[in-house]
This record gives C-alpha cells, sequence and structure tokens, in this order.
C-alpha cells in the first residue's frame, strides 16, 4: 500500500518541517510539494526533504488562486508517477492523524477498502493564547469546540470544513481549498479506521498577519475568483488594510479565564498529540508592551460587544424557551381535547353497537321460541298418530 501527501506551501518555514516529520512518523510514503514563491527559507527546508528523496519539489511562483489547478496536477501525477493507492491533499498546518491516537495513518489505510473511492475527514482548528510569534505547537494545545455564536463574536463565520481524501486515479480533480474532489464517494471509514485533522491555522500574528496580505493581494490578481465579501480570508484582508486585523487576531484567541471555563464546560478539550511528540521550529514570542497596548482599546470593546449579545442571546433563548413550552401546552390542550372527542365518539359508537347486539339477541331469542312451539307442536301430532 502507497499512501502518498500533496502540499502546496508559501512561507510557512514555522511549521512545515513539523508537518513534514509528523506524516513521516505516520507513515506517508513520499510527498509532492509545489512551493508557491516562498521567501521566509521554506524552499530551503523542503530542499532537505527532497535530497533524501522522499519528497519532490515543484515550483509555481506565480501568486494566484490556482491551488485547484495545481494540486489536482500533483494528485493525479501521486497515481501515475508513484502508484498511490490513497491520496492526501494537505495544507501545512494541517496534522492527519487517526482518531485511534495507537495506530498510524498507514496502519488506518492498509485496512481502508479502495472501494470508498474518496471521503471526507473533520478538521479541527487548535487554539489558545495569541502570540506576535513562533509555531505554537505547545501553546496551541485546546480543541476549539465553541458555539457558531461564540465564533462570529471574535470574527470568524463557522469552523473548519472537512477535507476530501481519495484513491489514487488520473484524472482526479481537487477543488479550491481540497475540500472537495471529483471521485465519487461509496461509504466511509468505519470507528477503528476513522481520521481527523489538527489545524493550526493562526499560529502567531507575524504568520497570520502575513498570510492574510498575501492570501488578499492572489484573490486581488485572480479577477476570475470571486469570493464574497463575507468569505473569511477577504474579511480579514479588510481588516488588514484598515489597519485593524491585530485585535481580531488577538480575540479570537480565548484569555486564561475562557479557556478555563471552556475546559469545565467543554467548549475547549485539552489536544496534545501533537505538542507531545513534535517540538516546534521557531520558539514564541511574546507581543511587545506597546503593540499591545495599542490593541486593548479594540479587543475590550469586541469583549463588551460580545458580554452584551451573549445577554441578548441567553433572553432570546429563555423566551424561545418559554415560547415553546407554551405552544407544548396548546399542542397538548388541542390533542386532550381531540381524545376526549374521539372517546365520546368511540362510547356512543360502542353503546350503539351493544344496543343492536341487544336487539339481534332478542330477535334471535323469538325466532328460537317459535321454532321451539312449532316443533313441539308437530311431535305432538305425530305421538298422537
Amino acid at each position: 500500500m502507497t499512501l502518498v501527501m500533496t502540499l502546496m506551501v508559501r512561507d510557512e518555514a514555522d511549521i512545515v518541517g513539523a508537518m513534514l516529520d509528523h506524516h513521516i512518523d505516520q507513515g506517508i510514503d513520499f510527498f509532492i510539494v509545489t512551493d508557491n514563491g516562498s521567501v521566509d527559507g521554506t524552499t530551503d527546508i523542503l530542499r532537505d526533504y527532497e535530497s533524501r528523496g522522499i519528497l519532490e519539489l515543484r515550483h509555481d511562483p506565480e501568486h494566484r488562486k490556482q491551488q485547484s489547478r495545481v494540486v489536482s496536477r500533483m494528485a493525479s501525477d501521486a497515481y501515475t508517477l508513484y502508484n498511490a493507492d490513497w491520496v492526501i491533499n494537505a495544507d501545512a498546518d494541517e496534522f492527519f492523524v487517526p482518531v485511534d491516537r495507537s495506530r498510524t495513518l498507514h496502519d488506518v489505510f492498509r485496512e481502508m477498502p479502495r472501494s470508498y473511492g474518496a471521503f471526507q475527514v473533520p478538521v479541527v482548528n487548535l487554539t489558545g493564547p495569541p502570540a506576535n510569534a513562533g509555531s505554537g505547537l505547545q501553546r496551541l494545545v485546546y480543541r476549539d469546540q465553541r458555539p457558531i455564536q461564540a465564533l462570529e463574536l471574535v470574527g470568524l463565520r463557522a469552523h473548519a470544513s472537512p477535507d476530501a481524501i481519495h484513491v489514487g486515479t488520473e484524472n482526479v480533480v481537487v477543488a479550491q481549498g481540497n475540500h472537495e474532489v471529483n471521485v465519487a464517494s461509496m461509504g466511509s471509514p468505519s470507528a477503528e479506521l476513522a481520521v481527523e485533522v489538527l489545524h493550526l491555522p493562526w499560529r502567531s500574528w507575524t504568520q497570520f498577519a502575513n498570510k492574510v496580505e498575501i492570501s488578499g493581494r492572489a484573490y486581488e490578481s485572480s479577477p476570475d475568483a470571486t469570493p464574497s465579501p463575507n468569505h473569511h480570508g477577504m474579511r480579514d484582508y479588510a481588516r488588514f488594510r484598515a489597519n485593524t486585523l491585530l485585535p481580531f487576531y488577538i480575540r479570537r484567541h480565548p484569555s486564561a479565564r475562557e479557556i478555563d471555563e471552556g475546559l469545565e464546560n467543554g467548549t475547549f478539550v485539552l489536544e496534545e498529540f501533537i505538542s507531545s511528540s513534535r517540538p516546534s521550529p521557531v520558539p514564541d514570542q511574546d507581543f511587545d508592551v506597546d503593540i499591545l497596548r495599542s490593541a486593548v482599546p479594540v479587543v475590550e470593546a469586541l469583549e463588551d460587544l460580545q458580554h452584551v449579545y451573549l445577554r441578548l442571546l441567553h433572553d432570546a433563548e429563555r423566551a424561545s424557551r418559554l415560547e415553546a413550552e407554551q405552544a407544548f401546552a396548546r399542542k397538548l390542550h388541542e390533542e386532550s381535547t381531540i381524545r376526549d372527542d374521539r372517546i365520546a365518539a368511540l362510547e356512543a359508537s360502542l353503546e350503539r353497537t351493544l344496543a343492536h347486539v341487544e336487539h339481534v339477541e332478542a330477535e334471535l331469542a323469538s325466532v328460537r321460541n317459535s321454532f321451539e312451539v312449532r316443533l313441539g307442536s308437530r311431535l305432538r301430532r305425530l305421538t298422537r298418530r
């Protein structure tokens, strides 16, 4: 069984080495990686892995939204050039792992039926305190399970979309973002073969700001790409251009108090699989005091807005529960009335049936008496003869 992973990367020096090492340990046999014009040292890191014979390094310096075309070509070549049985199209900030942590990806895919064709795996964002720089593998150790309403308050619209994994095939088309493929899905893994993705999209302010800028400029250079203004990348790019992105970056990370509360109520769950097995390539670096001070007013305003929103949400939920209870009571009363009417109708029908039975029994008694009289008269005439 051959397992091949593809990546298209740009300026991911803070994490790409740790990501590749993780997947080597997980049993990935080969990597096809396209470097999209990195300038932060990512290319040199990839060349080192290429020299080991486990990675083919390609170059595409065009900065447009051509991910679908580039990844589709790599995914096809994974099959035609490297005989891949299964192909995982990943991003540099994604760590694929079996849900059963005692197994490896190679263990799981060795048993995975190829008849599945393709299937989606959930992507879980990892979060924790913010930082000015650093890979954050030992800092971002909480599975983010906040409800959508809570995400919206910190500038996010939703949790990460699932990724698609597929069998090796020549004419595969991978959609932008790696979330869908044109390979038909004919099944999904059982619990013992389940796979998920641990995702670290906002590792530091330095990394995040650079990602938002280069992604936004790539959209501007791609006239055929028409993302919605509400697309998460475009919303962050608008904040970047308005010089308000830093407070939103800080606010989307939970405070120490929010982490403690989240661990109690289940909105955050400790996830140390990556942090315990892989060191951070770039050490964490705290924010400069002046930078933090400049962001504090906006962060506090966002927190105040969150408190107001949560209070309104609580009131709305309470009103909604009351309305639901009242509607249930009305429905119960209606059903009770209908039930009483049905019982009364059944009782009347039963009385009519009993009356009819009594009438039939009386007629039968009359017929029996008449028959007995005639039979007795006939017997007497016969005995007199």
